[in-house]
This record gives structure tokens, C-alpha cells and sequence, in this order.
């Protein structure tokens, strides 16, 4: 007479539902689990909670990293690492912590930082994407003459649609290092229109940062188009978070304090 075969344990249904639900969770990390719950007498509810954080936060982590690489962030600085207090008159720190709740993203605000150079808007902005990103915010990070660069050759082998629609699909768009000189135009002669086509896709349906060294009542020159630039504008200026940066250059106070440490050094060699 044939044995009835037995019905699975608990501890095997358990890890056949996490299969079924395709929940990665090692058995050895569940056994470290349980012990866990038995020593601290956790409830049913928080040995749970335990249970599915474990692989929900490695989800979660795999999702903020694959994030932080769409992004493009070129530089790898954090409002922690940033240097409060070299101008601690003038770039308080709390606007950019509000910043970096990404609430602006939700509420589909532009955002302009305008400066002169050296004074840590690059810096800023990418830390503040950083941030919105473990938000699960999908950000873009591109230079002015990089998506120039782009756009332009995908106006050459007619992608140019393509390449609108990609840069449309990002929460939030952040483009560093604006303002047209005299040669990026001559390189670009579209640079104004192929600007706006990203700017007006985007109108409304997501934010927009814009890093520059150019005050907005002087985009027109740059742009050598005054309509163009009053419609760039309206887009992108009118209802948008301003951040003008004033104060000292860290970049050249930088430089000076690595020539001094340098010729320090040769005297002491």
C-alpha cells in the first residue's frame, strides 16, 4: 500500500509563495529572521514587516541606482559634502535642503540658479538631483553644449522628434552651464529654436532647471533672437524658484590655496 504524500511544510509554503511572488529572500536571511523574532518576541505584524523589507529595500536601492546612472551626473557631490560655510552670508542652506524634498518636481516648477561662475551651482544642482532621485524622481542631467550637441545631430539624420521626446520624458530636466557664447552659436546656428522645442515640449509637464552666469533680462543677446527668447521665457522664467548666487568665488579661492600650499612645498623641499 502506497504512502499518501506529505503536504508541505509551513516553512516550504512560505518560500513557495515568495517564489510565486518573485520576492528574492534567502533562506538563511529568513532563519535569521525568525531566530530574531523569537529572541526580541516580535508580534506577527513586525516579524512581517521584517520579512518583506529586507528584499523591498534592496528593490529599492537597485531602483535609485539605476536612477542615479539615467541621470548622467557628472559630478559626485552631496548637500553634506558641500561647504556651508564660505558663504554662509549669502547661500544659506535650508532653500536647497527644500529643494531637495523634490516637492517642486510634483508640483512642475521650474527652477533657475544664476550666477557667476565658481560659486557651487553645478555643485548644488546635481546634489539636489541626487536627492530627488532616492525620491524616485527620474531626473536628467545634461550641459548646454551637450544637449546642443545632441539635438543638433539628430536634426542631421532626422531624429530630432525622437530625441524631444526623450529629454520630455524626464521628471525633472536640469541643463548646467547656459549661456550661448559667440562660438557655441556659430557651431549651433539652431541652438535658439532647437532650445525651445525642448523648453515648450516640456511646458507643463514636468520641471525644468536652468544653471547659468546670464541674467534672464540678457538672454535675448545671447539667444539673437528677441521673440524667440520673450517665448523662452514665458515658459520657462514666469513662476519658476530663482536662486541668485552671490559672494566669493570658491573656485578661485581654491586655486589660490593650492598655489600657496605649492609653493610652500617647493620651499620646504
Amino acid at each position: 500500500m502506497s504512502r499518501r504524500p506529505q503536504p508541505p511544510s509551513i516553512r516550504e509554503q512560505i518560500f513557495q509563495a515568495l517564489e510565486i511572488l518573485r520576492i528574492p529572500l534567502p533562506e538563511e536571511e529568513f532563519d535569521q529572521l525568525l531566530a530574531a523574532a523569537e529572541r526580541e518576541r516580535l508580534s506577527h505584524l513586525e516579524f512581517l514587516q521584517r520579512v518583506l523589507s529586507l528584499p523591498a529595500n534592496r528593490r529599492r536601492e537597485r531602483s535609485v541606482q539605476r536612477r542615479l546612472r539615467e541621470a548622467h551626473f557628472r559630478d559626485p557631490g552631496t548637500l553634506e559634502t558641500f561647504d556651508w560655510e564660505f558663504n554662509a552670508r549669502t547661500l544659506p542652506r535650508q532653500p536647497f535642503e527644500d529643494l531637495a524634498t523634490g516637492e517642486f518636481i510634483r508640483r512642475r516648477e521650474n527652477v533657475l540658479f544664476v550666477g557667476q561662475s565658481g560659486m557651487g551651482k553645478s555643485f548644488l544642482i546635481q546634489a539636489i538631483g541626487r536627492r530627488c532621485c532616492a525620491l524616485e524622481y527620474r531626473v536628467r542631467y545634461v550641459t548646454s553644449a551637450e544637449l546642443l550637441e545632441d539635438l543638433t545631430a539628430a536634426a542631421g539624420d532626422k531624429t530630432l522628434p525622437a530625441r524631444v521626446r526623450y529629454y520630455s520624458r524626464f521628471q525633472w530636466l536640469i541643463i548646467d552651464e547656459f549661456g550661448f557664447d559667440k562660438l557655441e552659436r556659430r557651431e549651433y546656428p539652431e541652438a535658439s529654436s532647437l532650445l525651445f522645442k525642448i523648453i515648450d515640449r516640456r511646458n507643463g509637464r514636468g520641471s525644468t532647471a536652468l544653471v547659468t552666469n546670464v541674467e534672464s533680462e540678457e538672454w535675448t543677446e545671447y539667444l539673437g533672437d528677441p521673440p524667440l527668447a520673450m517665448a523662452l521665457m514665458d515658459r520657462l522664467v514666469d513662476g519658476a524658484l530663482i536662486h541668485k548666487f552671490k559672494g566669493k568665488s570658491y573656485r578661485a579661492h581654491r586655486a589660490q590655496r593650492d598655489r600657496l600650499a605649492a609653493a610652500a612645498a617647493e620651499r620646504d623641499a
